[in-house]
This record gives C-alpha cells, sequence and structure tokens, in this order.
C-alpha cells in the first residue's frame, strides 16, 4: 500500500453530487467511484456512494437468512467516510450479471426510473459534502420495455463524471455517450480515463487520452494506470474531483 499523504482541505462550496457514468460495461465505474471517494477523504470531506442497481449479486448468508450482496456498493462504502445502511447503498439488487431490464425480469420485478430515482433521493437525505451515484452498464443500458439507465440520470438532474476505458474503439463511445447526456439536458463535470490491462504502450495510451481531452471539451480529472492489484490510496493521489479543477476557487 502507498504511504499517508496529507493534503489540505479543500472543500466545494456546496454539497456536490455526481452521477458516474461508463462509456460501456467493464470500463471501470466502480474503481473510479471508489478512487473518487478515497481522493475525497484525502481532502478532508465527508463522503459515501450509492449502486442504485446492481445487475449480478451474490448471494451471502446473514442472521441465518440469504441475501443478495452487491460488491460493487460494498467496495464504495469501504472508501467512504459515512456508512449507509445497505438498503440506502444498494436498493436493487437483483441476482443475473445482465442488463438491468433482463436481470429484473428474471427475478419477477419492474424497475422503473421514477422509483430508482426516489430510492436514490432517500439515500441523499443523509448529509455529505460528497457523493456518488453510480450507473449500470452504459448510459442507454434498458432498465425496462422504455426506460435505460439516462433516464434515471435525467431524473437525477446531477452533473455526469464519464468513465472511458482506453482500448480499440474507445474514442467513438466516448464521444458518443458525451453527445448523448448532453442532449439529454445534463451536465459533463469531466472524464477519467482507465487502463485495465497492459497490453498498450504509454504512447498509445497517452495519445488516446490527448483525442480526447482536445474533443471532449471538460477537465480529464485523471488516468488510472493499469494495475495487477487495485490500490486505491495511490490512484486517489492520481484523481482530482471536480471542484479541484475550477482554479477560480
Amino acid at each position: 500500500m502507498s504511504e499517508s499523504v496529507s493534503i489540505p482541505v479543500q472543500k466545494p462550496n456546496r454539497r456536490d453530487v455526481f452521477f458516474i457514468a461508463g462509456t460501456d460495461t467493464d470500463v471501470g465505474k466502480t474503481a473510479v467511484s471508489c478512487t473518487l471517494l478515497a481522493r475525497a477523504r484525502l481532502l478532508g470531506l465527508s463522503a459515501f456512494g450509492i449502486k442504485p442497481i446492481t445487475a449480478g449479486c451474490r448471494t451471502e448468508v446473514q442472521h441465518g437468512k440469504e441475501v443478495l450482496v452487491s460488491d460493487d456498493a460494498a467496495r464504495m462504502s469501504a472508501q467512504a467516510s459515512i456508512v449507509l445502511d445497505p438498503m440506502l447503498l444498494a436498493p436493487i439488487r437483483l441476482p443475473l450479471p445482465i442488463s438491468p431490464h433482463l436481470a429484473a425480469a428474471d427475478a419477477g420485478v419492474t424497475l422503473r426510473a421514477e422509483r430508482v430515482v426516489g430510492q436514490v433521493r432517500a439515500a441523499l437525505s443523509t448529509r455529505a459534502d460528497f457523493v456518488v451515484v453510480e450507473g449500470a452498464g452504459g448510459w442507454r443500458v434498458p432498465i425496462n420495455a422504455r426506460e435505460t439507465v439516462a433516464d434515471v440520470a435525467r431524473l437525477l438532474q446531477k452533473p455526469v463524471i464519464l468513465v472511458v476505458r482506453i482500448r480499440l474503439g474507445c474514442l467513438n463511445h466516448a464521444l458518443l455517450t458525451a453527445e448523448a447526456i448532453r442532449r439529454d439536458g445534463l451536465a459533463l463535470a469531466g472524464w477519467v480515463a482507465t487502463v485495465l490491462d497492459d497490453e498498450q504502450s504509454t504512447d498509445a495510451i497517452q495519445a488516446q487520452c490527448t483525442s480526447l481531452d482536445e474533443r471532449l471539451r471538460v477537465p480529464c480529472l485523471g488516468v488510472l494506470p493499469f494495475q495487477e492489484v487495485l490500490d486505491i490510496e495511490a490512484l486517489a493521489a492520481q484523481i482530482r474531483l471536480p471542484h479541484e479543477m475550477n482554479t477560480s476557487e
């Protein structure tokens, strides 16, 4: 583990809540959410994360009863400075690791964006300086026959942080997702690059990040390098919260 680093407290002017979106599934949204929470702790901010929909939960016996556990939510909770009740942290837990609308149908439940947002707002009644709300899959992933994850974000009306996994095709995916976010009337607060394999050269990674930086027109909050074993404390030194990028503060 990396050594503890002391960072001067730099608080935002108000509570910040961000929706964490990805260009696709398996792009590192949870790793980025955890890293942002760890960064908030380094800055002396109170912080927690919410995972409204988890499709792909394991079963665990607690107090003699089988319950579904969201590992993504548990990872975020481990980096938070405020501990939420599990039902607020991960209110919708579905067994199958597939698209939410299919996982919900298999579980015999119906997801509705308005209800999901209501559960998020219940969690947001807990006071904190910094909160992340992690989406599921990509921006247009369905949650029912008519609505998508984007409808949840749109009703929530919070700025978005976009997670881009650096790999072949990421430029197109990132630009299309950013375009969709803006067309849905939401602010793109920044983006984070993740490197989840060691097959690319440093020059190739830098070239793709530069291309995205020139086109997304919002701050790059960090480039999280490939790690064999995830070290959130080390990554927290390589990321910035959106308010840190605002030089006017």
